[in-house]
């Protein structure tokens, strides 16, 4: 008992001590001087602290306001002329009570420290037992224990067809074969070849004659894929976009809808000569098949129509129907082939009508120990905003202190210097794809690991994993905040001409946790205070934010919606008990099983991923709740990553990628996971 008593002594002392000594304000915030001469207002710091600042502060005086000064007076009359006079003649008073303090102070910790050496000389094994109590008490209230990795990123077993486990197993010898893979690489090479190129400036289908290159891909695919040609019912949507359906005996069953995009992004022209092989050559070098295109996404274009052709060409009828649907502007924002197909869906089947959706997105990753799979289950929201400088024109040789270019410079600088500050939110699908990669990744540094799983319950620990992220994986930024980009600028017209007009376009990505609205009042409050220091009008989204009425005005800033495509985050894809989302990781988890290629002989594990940037799904909301964006290719199949140079595609991961697709149509076809 005497050992608590003391440890109480002890503890009361140092909280007593610690109380009376606090600090409510830091001495480096120390408020400004408020009045001629100099002087410092220090809100309740002790006064030795503030008599030693006042030489470093270089203030003539230092003004200490005691907490119960300002309670008895009020804030207010504390800053008078009245409560500094009256303050003078507490000085003594706050000084006796100080001293006075320190003496008490001193006296308790003095003897609770002479009587615990005592006692722990007497007692030797006192401090281990008093360690491993705290350790077990105290410790976890700080920093809370993980819950059993049971009971987080639960995982379901692997999902192979029993009623078409025949069709599977034929498909899958003929897959491993060597004509056939040459011939499916060939079959994505032939389609690279056709440089279906969506530029940004393209006008509507019918007046452009740019499009008129899908023709060729079209009359490639009819060439290259006989049977579904034959048995599919194809419609042309906005002329060059595509669905087909593929009917199944059973119309009570929601249709499967696969998604993939015709389109590729431009060749840098100046690079061309930086590729390997030429960029739309379409050639297989013996392990990668090269050219734009390669990695996306005619993949899941090649992939899902060899796949189809495949199981039509062995006798396959579905149950379930099969709708294919190819977009053609994927890389614009799918304004005329996505928002088409997206109308014609929901004319034709209705809201809500397909029991699952898999487009391109996520992928696989192996590692020594486990493969990791990512289905995209969100995706952010995107805002392309303008920043519009006018200002008075006029010859070069008698300038302003700034010019429009210029001051469209303080404002490019004033939202640099104020990045969106990335939050790990417990709720959000990359804090969930860190606690499954904690609880099935053993190749995860212990480190982040312990931060991992103690942030569940831990603020303390969440701040820290938050920290370290920020450090290690340059992606942090991006999967747990909003982004922002200056990626388009535009001024002046003549070296010896005043720019009247200057204007800069700033991508942003928005986080699933936030809003276009809660993004525009945050970018007015960023740019408010640049206007209103260079003397600009601001109009920022139609409201008239700062005005010079009567004032000689530098120009007006107008901030607007760049394309009027402003897009909210998406819904978040149900997970956990889902049927689809059961449906598709046991298909990922037994396709990777099943797979002959080196190194694949491990255990998967699925963890929900998130698209940083926007597909065609972003259209298809209506069509199903159960969107996943995933193409299933190796991350490392990828010679260089995709609208770059050396865009290349390992052949053997697009020989998965069909595997994959063979695997969720025979899975959907049977499977009651599906409605």
């Amino acid at each position: 008992m005497i050992h608590r008593t003391i440890w109480r002594v002890w503890a009361i002392a140092v909280i007593y001590n610690a109380i009376s000594h606090r600090l409510l304000v830091e001495p480096s915030s120390l408020v400004p001087p408020s009045r001629a001469g100099g002087v410092y207002e220090a809100w309740s710091l002790p006064l030795s602290l503030c008599r030693a600042h006042t030489t470093k502060l270089g203030a003539d005086e230092v003004i200490v306001l005691s907490q119960t000064s300002i309670q008895a007076m009020g804030v207010e009359e504390a800053r008078t002329g009245e409560a500094y006079r009256r303050f003078d003649i507490a000085l003594a008073e706050e000084d006796r009570r100080s001293t006075q303090r320190k003496k008490i102070i001193f006296a308790a910790v003095f003897s609770a420290f002479w009587f615990s050496a005592r006692y722990i000389f007497e007692h030797p094994n006192f401090l281990k037992s008093t360690f491993n109590k705290a350790s077990k008490e105290l410790l976890p209230l700080l920093w809370n224990n993980e819950a059993p990795s049971s009971a987080i990123c639960p995982q379901t077993t692997a999902l192979a067809p029993v009623k078409n486990s025949g069709y599977l197993g034929t498909l899958e010898a003929e897959y491993a074969t060597e004509e056939f893979r040459l011939q499916a690489y060939e079959s994505l090479g032939g389609a690279i070849r056709v440089p279906t190129i969506a530029y940004d400036d393209l006008a509507p289908p019918g007046q452009d004659e740019r499009w008129e290159i899908f023709e060729d891909l079209h009359a490639y695919l009819e060439q290259r894929f006989p049977l579904v040609h034959q048995n599919l019912n194809k419609t042309h949507v906005n002329k060059f976009a595509l669905v087909y359906h593929w009917q199944g005996s059973d119309d009570s069953l929601k249709p499967t809808l696969l998604t993939a995009h015709q389109d590729v992004v431009p060749v840098e022209p100046l690079t061309v000569d930086e590729w390997h092989h030429p960029p739309f050559s379409g050639y297989y070098d013996g392990e990668y098949i090269w050219g734009r295109g390669s990695c996306d996404d005619k993949p899941g274009l090649i992939g899902t129509f060899t796949a189809v052709e495949e199981l039509l060409r062995i006798g396959f009828k579905p149950t379930r129907s099969v709708v294919l649907a190819y977009g053609i502007d994927e890389e614009r924002g799918g304004i005329s082939g996505a928002t088409a197909i997206r109308d014609y869906l929901l004319a034709t089947y209705g809201e809500n009508a397909f029991s699952i959706l898999v487009d391109e997105g996520g992928g696989y990753r192996v590692t020594d120990d486990v493969i990791m799979s990512t289905p995209g289950v969100a995706e952010k929201g995107k805002f392309d905003v303008r920043f519009e400088i006018s200002a008075p024109g006029g010859h070069s040789s008698v300038p302003p202190e700034h010019t429009s270019i210029g001051m469209l410079a303080h404002v490019i600088k004033q939202l640099e210097d104020n990045p969106h500050v990335a939050h790990l939110n417990r709720s959000g699908i990359y804090y969930n794809l860190l606690q499954c990669q904690a609880a099935h990744d053993p190749g995860l540094s212990p480190r982040l690991r312990e931060l991992i799983q103690r942030s569940l319950k831990s603020h303390l620990a969440l701040s820290a994993l938050e920290a370290e992220l920020a450090k290690s994986d340059r992606l942090f930024g991006a999967l747990a905040g909003t982004t922002q980009a200056a990626d388009v600028i535009r001024g002046g017209v003549k070296t010896n001409a005043l720019p009247e007009h200057a204007e800069v376009i700033v991508n942003h990505r928005i986080d699933i946790h936030s809003s276009v609205g809660a993004l525009k009042k945050r970018i007015t409050a960023v740019v408010q205070p640049v206007a209103a220091r260079l003397g600009l009008d601001l109009d920022a989204f139609g409201e008239t934010v700062v005005s010079n009425a009567g004032q000689e005005s530098a120009g007006q800033l107008k901030i607007s919606d760049a394309f009027g495509t402003a897009l909210e985050p998406a819904p978040i894809t149900p997970m956990g008990d889902s049927g689809p989302f059961k449906l598709l990781s046991g298909t990922i988890i037994g396709v990777l099983g099943a797979s002959n290629r080196t190194g694949y002989d491990k255990k998967t594990f699925i963890a929900p991923g998130m698209s940083t940037g926007n597909t065609d799904t972003k259209h298809y909301w209506k069509l199903t709740k159960h969107i996943f964006r995933y193409g299933h290719i190796n991350s490392a199949d990828s010679f260089n990553g995709a609208h770059t140079v050396n865009e290349a595609l390992r052949a053997e991961g697009f020989i998965e990628a069909i595997r994959f697709f063979t695997w969720i149509i025979l899975n959907a076809d049977e499977s009651p996971l599906l409605e």
